[in-house]
């Protein structure tokens, strides 16, 4: 479930120095840096504050280290109806209570259910940040794990699965789609949304022992970012998550992915369609390295923006499609998750033009880029990536900082390494990216998923 407040989205900007002489005024840009004071309690619990005193609000973001890969097996979607349940009552707030109490002191609140982490997150006044403290700590101690809250939860996501994904054209295309098909460990192929009898044969000991196994403070991290004091706000902090006892965290099972040496090729009938769609997808390299960085640059050239060559050759030129959306984790960003990625672009296309067509032209720019990265395109990358990452951070009242902060510390137990991104896309050169170029984008490393149209086929027999 993905996050979908609509806010007015506010921008952090660089800060101009600039130095003049007699003959001329030279213009320096400095570097911004997210404040971060990052700690544990003896309970385990990554502690991340961030102050941005720019309005009088505050963001509470708690991260567990548990998301849809590494559910329990024939339990698929099982993290996501468990992220419902957070919402079901806690020892002393009854059901929809902490969402009441959110909203009626003026704040709003969301979870979401991403490959490697559940999240909740509170946006209120800064002077409701205790309140909010108490309330998250409140359901980590515990929840109220009924039948009744059980059963009702299970009929609303069964419900959200037929409304998002079964009865929608293009439903879970490529989003939910792509991971099944091209990748081969189960934890990374299985149906994360849930297949609807794994969704009801869920128990109410399933839900006790998922909430004991994954939901304890050493599984976690707290992310406080906004208008707040700190040591009143490392008190609080203490005060109401300090005494929740630690748990044994089983060790994580084995998420690799083999080395994809031929190209897949997959139809998806889809009765709602009437028009066919393609995504095709290439497996990234491992999170942190400098060909990770390197296919962050690459998605700039290739998707990003108006003057992405994927649109320049699709659209502009050949005109097969209206719009193209692609990038690295479809659900987040290249930067929230842990393990095995794909980067990804899809786009629906006109029924007269073939597969053939639409794969050769893709082809085409593949084939263009190879010896023709230059320094200079990759300066242009660095600025629209530096754009994306500061609206990213700026955005939603400071949530896309928070979101980081806790993945950083997660993920890499350092959330400072938000204040470094920038830096690492800086140091790739055009060598590095063709080394990636060579190893990634090439044809053995995708996978395509086609759409087919029933709806149009059945049209055009009805002619």
């Amino acid at each position: 479930m993905k996050l979908n407040i609509t806010f007015l989205m506010m921008c952090m900007f660089f800060i101009s120095c600039k130095n003049s002489t007699e003959t001329n005024r030279e213009e320096t840009v400095g570097t911004y840096q997210v404040p971060v004071e990052y700690y544990k309690l003896d309970n385990g619990l990554k502690v991340i504050l961030s102050q941005d005193k720019t309005s009088p609000t505050a963001i509470v973001a708690v991260y567990y280290n548990i998301g849809f890969r590494i559910e329990p097996k024939d339990r698929t979607g099982f993290a996501h109806l468990f992220e419902h349940m957070m919402f079901q009552g806690s020892e002393n707030l009854g059901k929809m209570e902490f969402i009441n109490l959110v909203q009626k002191n003026g704040g709003v609140l969301n979870g979401s259910t991403r490959f490697d982490f559940t999240n909740y997150f509170e946006i209120v006044p800064s002077n409701k940040l205790e309140t909010m403290l108490w309330a998250e700590a409140d359901r980590m101690k515990g929840l109220d794990i009924t039948q009744e809250n059980l059963t009702n939860q299970q009929g609303v996501v069964k419900n959200e699965v037929k409304v998002n994904v079964l009865n929608q054209p293009y439903g879970g295309f490529p989003w939910l789609d792509m991971p099944q098909y091209a990748n081969e460990n189960w934890y990374n192929a299985h149906n994360f949304y849930g297949d609807l009898e794994d969704l009801d044969a869920a128990n109410l000991q399933d839900v006790e022992d998922f909430f004991k196994t994954y939901y304890a403070p050493n599984n976690a991290a707290l992310a406080v970012v906004g208008d707040f004091d700190t040591e009143e706000t490392r008190a609080w902090i203490e005060k109401y998550f300090g005494s929740i006892p630690s748990a044994e965290i089983p060790a994580q099972p084995d998420i690799t992915e083999p080395v994809q040496e031929a190209e897949k090729r997959f139809v998806k009938d889809d009765s709602l369609a009437n028009k066919p769609a393609i995504a095709v997808a290439y497996k990234m390299p491992e999170r942190n390295t400098p060909e990770y960085f390197a296919m962050g640059l690459l998605d700039q050239i290739l998707a990003q923006g108006d003057n992405a060559l994927l649109r320049q050759k699709l659209v502009n030129e050949k005109g097969y499609t209206s719009g193209i959306s692609g990038g690295i984790n479809y659900l987040g960003n290249m930067f929230n998750y842990k393990g095995p990625m794909l980067w990804m672009f899809d786009f629906t296309y006109d029924n007269g033009t073939t597969e053939d067509e639409v794969i050769g032209a893709v082809d085409q720019v593949m084939d263009s880029l190879k010896g023709n990265v230059t320094q200079k395109t990759l300066d242009g990358a660095i600025v629209k990536m530096r754009s994306g990452l500061y609206d990213e951070l700026g955005g939603t009242f400071g949530m896309g900082r928070a979101d980081l902060l806790c993945s950083f510390a997660l993920f890499d137990d350092d959330p400072d390494r938000i204040n470094s991104l920038e830096d690492e896309f800086k140091r790739i050169t055009p060598e590095i990216i063709q080394k990636t170029i060579d190893n990634y984008l090439r044809p053995t490393n995708r996978t395509i998923l086609r759409v087919n149209p029933l709806l149009a086929n059945d049209k055009k027999q009805a002619r």
